[in-house]
């Protein structure tokens, strides 16, 4: 519980500074989603959720395309900073952290989308979040993040942080198609599409939906 307060508490820190790079990201995403709709085209469903949504760069961009979004991150400074962004008028922000239950019935969205979240957790607290999102999501979970095709800076800052990294670009893929709620298994396929030089996303059909 310390070392997630203590990660709430960084991105409660840099929310501003983070949000200085809303419009870069705004781009990033778009391109990233038209590059993909040839495997999934996400803009055909109604309602996402964004997971760990920050300042809501995804956000602004799934809303651009005629979705219900809803962005939940623990950071509440994060969250005051997405709203106040012009793109995300129509969003509706939640404070909420994954690895707890989110406020949500099963089946709420068409997808559940977190970029960049994954790499960030510990082995075990990925298996949570999957669950989570597979519980929320009627059709599709993505996890938007690194590859291991990573660049030295890239390694080299994620040392300094210690986080579970390393691990987590050599196994996302079986982590997801291994991963096991009570009895159930979270998804019953999982796809990966590369998404640039660095970026996958791990898409992930949720079990018995």
């Amino acid at each position: 519980m310390a070392e997630k307060n203590n990660g709430e508490s960084l991105f409660n820190l840099i929310a501003p500074v983070y949000g200085l790079f809303y419009n870069t990201q705004k781009k990033r995403y778009a391109q990233v989603i038209a590059e993909v709709s040839n495997v999934l085209d996400i803009t055909q469903f109604r309602a996402a959720l964004d997971v760990g949504c920050g300042t809501g760069a995804l956000c602004s961009v799934l809303a651009t395309k005629g979705m219900e979004v809803t962005g939940v991150d623990p950071a509440g400074n994060m969250l005051e900073v997405a709203r106040r962004k012009v793109g995300n008028a129509g969003v509706e922000f939640v404070q909420a952290d994954v690895l707890d239950r989110l406020p949500f019935n099963d089946n709420s969205f068409d997808i559940a989308i977190a970029s960049y979240v994954a790499h960030g957790l510990a082995a075990d607290e990925r298996q949570h979040m999957y669950a989570e999102m597979s519980r929320v999501a009627r059709e599709w979970v993505i996890i938007h993040d690194y590859n291991d095709k990573r660049s030295p800076f890239v390694s080299f800052i994620e040392w300094l942080e210690g986080g579970d990294y390393f691990h987590f670009i050599k196994h996302a893929e079986p982590e997801m198609k291994d991963c096991f709620t009570e009895i159930q298994e979270c998804f019953s396929q999982v796809d990966v599409v590369s998404v640039g030089k660095r970026a996958n996303w791990y898409i992930g059909r949720p079990a018995n939906k």
